[in-house]
């Protein structure tokens, strides 16, 4: 894929907040830490959710799809952004520009869709019991999962596709961390008015239909919970879906903001701040919120360090000589 009318540029310059210099040692330290918890989050639900029988459960399944298409989503962005902000020169290749807006775009449209596909699951579990096994089948989990990829990595080929042919005519400066679709259709010196509409349709597509189903779903889960007698039953009936709601409120909420409103420059700073909400903060929180609010991944967790620790015993009989000396 080349810019239209031109040969492609060798490189773009990414200027984040390089007018504030001042911002760059704060910004570096909450990248690097949000990025560490990211990657050290995502990887223990996967691991867990992968050596835990008890989680091997279409639930858990969809939570481990989220849990790597986070670390992929902050790994195409983040490392860039953290040299950048430690250089004088903030540039990032041709290659590495359409890598990450591919990529960015690819995976927040997967996201979308597996965040309502998340809610139909626990839909089926609340509403339909009875049902759940026959409904929610592993090859089903697997067509949901399979679909939701597709169709994210489908419409950024095509998003990608239009926004690179929209000539440059000579600007290369990014007004943002990182290459994202409104940030370069600003670049382009044609009208981009088409460009826009068609991002607003597909946002609507990928955005306000998906939470629309999500919300539904959840009003379908509301009255089924409030027909619970026990008070439990209820509890743990919302138990399932609280740490689901507060990220699907989280990352809608921000990418709604991002694409969904008409484009102003006096919100071009906040735009670039939301914009690292949703690719860096979110994907960091999601882990620390499925965990703190899930029972199960708790259990889970310490069933892992307790066989760890005992195979470690197990291999080392001196360490258990000792834990009985102490105690």
């Amino acid at each position: 894929m080349r810019w239209a009318n031109e040969s492609a540029p060798r490189e773009f310059i990414l200027l984040g907040f390089s007018d504030r210099p001042w911002l760059e040692l704060p910004l570096f330290v909450v990248f690097l830490v949000s990025y560490v918890l990211t990657i050290v989050g995502n990887l223990a639900i996967i691991v867990v959710s992968r050596l835990d029988a008890k989680l091997h459960t279409p639930m858990y399944f969809f939570l481990t799809n989220l849990s790597v298409l986070d670390l992929c989503y902050t790994t195409s962005t983040v490392p860039q952004m953290l040299v950048n902000i430690r250089s004088r020169r903030k540039v990032i290749s041709y290659g590495g520009c359409v890598a990450q807006l591919f990529i960015f775009l690819a995976l927040g449209s997967t996201e979308c869709l597996l965040l309502a596909v998340m809610s139909w699951d626990r839909f089926v579990a609340i509403c339909r019991p009875l049902h759940y096994s026959v409904i929610m089948h592993q090859r089903r989990c697997l067509q949901l999962s399979a679909a939701s990829w597709t169709s994210g990595f489908s419409n950024s080929v095509l998003q990608s596709s239009l926004t690179l042919r929209m000539p440059l005519c000579g600007h290369h400066a990014v007004d943002h961390f990182f290459c994202e679709v409104p940030a370069l259709l600003k670049l382009s010196c044609a009208d981009t008015t088409a460009n826009e509409a068609e991002l607003f349709f597909i946002s609507v597509l990928f955005l306000l239909i998906p939470l629309t189903l999500i919300l539904i779903s959840y009003a379908f889960i509301a009255r089924a919970v409030l027909r619970i007698k026990s008070a439990e039953g209820r509890r743990k009936a919302l138990g399932t879906c609280g740490s689901h709601l507060v990220v699907v409120s989280l990352f809608y909420g921000t990418a709604i903001y991002m694409y969904l409103q008409p484009p102003s420059p006096a919100s071009k700073d906040r735009g670039k701040m939301v914009s690292l909400f949703y690719g860096i903060i979110t994907p960091m929180l999601n882990p620390l919120i499925y965990t703190l609010r899930n029972k199960d991944v708790k259990a889970a967790f310490k069933r892992l360090v307790t066989r760890v620790f005992f195979r470690k015993t197990e291999k080392f009989p001196v360490l258990g000589l000792v834990e009985d000396s102490r105690g």
